[in-house]
């Protein structure tokens, strides 16, 4: 049977973040980070939160350091912020599905493709 509320404890972990991540004064995090996805153990005890940046893998990882360091300020404003009986423990995994998204964007921009034919070919 699934469980509804992890997928909304997800969720709003993941919107909350994504604010806090806005407010950050910690130079190491960037400014053009997303949160990819939140995974959130059954026992709601550990959150593992995967970040991307547009800047590139390098800037993730240099994101994720600076995240780890803030990782119980996080949890401390994410339990001020949700109504939840145990806050998660937050763990960050850098992810470089961003930059591998616009690689792959600008290969298949790259092909040249003729312009479609806007007549009807078919010969009855």
């Amino acid at each position: 049977m699934p469980s509804f509320k992890i997928g909304r404890v997800c969720a709003d972990i993941q919107r909350e973040l994504a604010d806090l991540f806005r407010e950050m004064k910690d130079p190491r995090v960037s400014k053009l980070l997303s949160i990819v996805k939140v995974d959130v153990s059954g026992d709601l005890s550990y959150a593992t939160v995967y970040v991307s940046a547009i800047e590139g893998y390098d800037k993730t990882v240099e994101s994720v350091k600076g995240l780890k360091n803030a990782a119980g300020f996080l949890r401390r404003e994410l339990g001020l912020r949700l109504k939840l009986r145990k806050t998660p423990e937050l763990r960050f995994i850098a992810d470089n599905s961003i930059e591998h998204s616009a690689r792959i964007a600008g290969i298949i921009d790259s092909f040249d493709l003729p312009p479609e034919e806007n007549g009807d070919d078919n010969d009855d």
